[in-house]
């Protein structure tokens, strides 16, 4: 059901040139054991999924250079950056430039 709620959002927003719109993936609250981490503890997450991005930069030709991450890649991304963006109230969603995607994760 997220990822129908987070293909809705992306819908509503389109990214303009080598911007790429990012759905982080959720912070670990439990452990396995079932002990609850509390908030200051829980690692940053440096993971996420594409939800949309925009048609790339453009080369000096004033043609689009396509970018290399597609809807539905998940990426890892740096510790800062990006610019948050709430969609509704449940959804929380990050917008990167392609260049600031550390890596692609294969599945």
């Amino acid at each position: 059901m997220a990822t129908h709620v987070a293909a809705t959002a992306a819908k509503r927003l389109i990214p303009l040139f080598d911007r790429v719109l990012i759905q982080k993936a959720e912070a670990m609250t439990k452990t396995k054991g079932g002990i609850v981490i509390p908030e200051k503890a829980q690692a940053k997450v440096l993971r996420g999924t594409v939800v949309a991005v925009g048609p790339g930069a453009r080369n000096q030709k004033g043609e689009h250079v396509p970018l290399s991450v597609k809807v539905g890649d998940q990426v890892l991304l740096p510790e800062y950056g990006g610019t948050k963006v709430e969609l509704d109230e449940n959804n929380e969603f990050h917008l990167f430039r392609e260049s600031d995607i550390l890596a692609k994760l294969e599945s």
